[in-house]
């Protein structure tokens, strides 16, 4: 099994320019070898493959780009392999019928990364912190042809590496272990399982009458974020203060993301160390957030009504939400922890009584369930109880089961 640490880097100046400077170059390697099989294929109609670029890359280092023997050479074909992955997943794409996406040429802004396949061509000091040490630790990472760097080793690190990307993200930058780590133990069995309606009202609403209330951080930010943005708007194109401006918006969205991302860390492991059963809805994003389509009066032809301002502020609060990352993080958690985590087919989960089992036909704005059985109680509780008895007769085994079906 794998498992990815990553860690924040201090570099000073000089590292720091030439990690810019190595991004740089295999930006424009990827861009290359990207254009060399447009032509090939527009010349020859047939493509070239990644051992047919990976062959000329010594010759290319040699006699064309000297520059290139400054940076290792398994990171460099690394970026022709990362460019071959995206063909497949292209040609992949084609073959199943979806929307192919052809892959395209990366701007500075787009490609942040580069990776050292193996264990060669960097070295980490240590991988583990002093046991009488708490909290974080400098170490050197070690790195060929770039430099030395101070990592900051915030938690320990288990297994064994395989690869070691460098990413930048905004001015920061961080580096990002794989680690080959043997199967976790199983977390001992719980008698509780629980269903969870994802809402905007409350982030989600537990099937046993609890609710997680939402954060709504990009709600919170929402002013400040529009101030940095009208900001940014004034500055002049090229200009220094422009570049200033652009990095106070980066960090101010950053901030959001990390908000976000923490608050659904801790929210997927609360939930994964209590209940041994986690029922969910399988939601689709894409057509959550769908803009409404324009209505036309049929004989003036003018646009009427439809609901496109609401429907916006909606789409607005879901993405907020972040509900497609917190499944995730369920999910692998679930997975680590040898609990079972099911999704179900949302259809109708809220219009179900979940005491009779009857469809009680429910607008967007009844926030409370009432049945003619006698069940009263929150529209997202009712739903969650019913998403969780879905997730029951999907199992079919009890509500006991030993390891993870995620």
């Amino acid at each position: 099994m794998r498992k990815t640490y990553k860690y924040r880097l201090a570099p000073n100046k000089t590292v720091e320019n030439k990690l810019h400077w190595v991004l740089a170059r295999c930006r424009e390697l990827y861009n290359a070898g990207l254009s060399e099989r447009k032509d090939a294929y527009r010349m020859a109609g047939k493509s070239i493959t990644y051992y047919d670029q990976q062959n000329v890359l010594p010759e290319i280092k040699a006699k064309i780009r000297e520059e290139y023997q400054d940076i290792a050479a398994h990171v460099l074909q690394d970026v022709l392999k990362r460019l071959d992955k995206a063909f497949q997943r292209f040609f992949d794409r084609c073959a199943k019928g979806q929307k192919p996406g052809y892959p395209r040429f990366q701007g500075r802004n787009r490609y942040n990364s580069f990776t050292y396949p193996d264990g060669a061509g960097w070295k980490l000091d240590q991988q583990t912190r002093p046991p009488d040490k708490k909290g974080m630790v400098r170490v050197n990472l070690k790195l060929t042809k770039i430099g030395t760097v101070k990592l900051h080793l915030h938690r320990d690190m288990i297994g064994k590496v395989k690869t070691l990307t460098i990413k930048r993200e905004g001015e920061h930058w961080y580096a990002c272990f794989s680690c080959e780590v043997d199967k976790p133990e199983a977390l001992p069995s719980s008698y509780e399982d629980v269903g969870i309606d994802l809402g905007v009202t409350h982030f989600a609403a537990l099937s046993n009458g609890e609710f997680l209330e939402n954060p709504r951080h990009y709600r919170r930010a929402e002013n400040k974020l529009k101030k940095l943005q009208e900001s940014l708007s004034r500055k002049k194109r090229g200009s220094h203060r422009r570049a200033k401006a652009v990095k106070r918006v980066a960090k101010a969205h950053r901030k959001v993301r990390n908000q976000r991302a923490d608050f659904a860390h801790k929210a997927s492991r609360k939930l994964v160390n209590r209940y041994q059963v986690i029922v969910l809805e399988d939601l689709t994003m894409a057509n959550l957030v769908k803009q409404p389509k324009p209505k036309q009066d049929e004989e003036t032809g003018q646009y009427l009504p439809n609901g496109a301002a609401a429907k916006a502020g909606l789409n607005k609060s879901i993405a907020d939400a972040g509900w497609s990352q917190f499944v995730g993080m369920c999910t692998y958690k679930a997975a680590w922890a040898g609990r079972t985590l099911v999704q179900v087919d949302p259809k109708y989960t809220s219009q179900i009584c979940p005491n009779c089992g009857n469809v009680r036909k429910k607008t967007l704005e009844e926030r409370w369930h009432s049945c003619t059985c006698g069940c009263e109680l929150d529209r997202d509780t009712a739903s969650a109880k019913v998403i969780l008895g879905i997730g029951r007769k999907q199992l079919s085994v009890g509500t006991r089961p030993t390891r993870a079906t995620a």
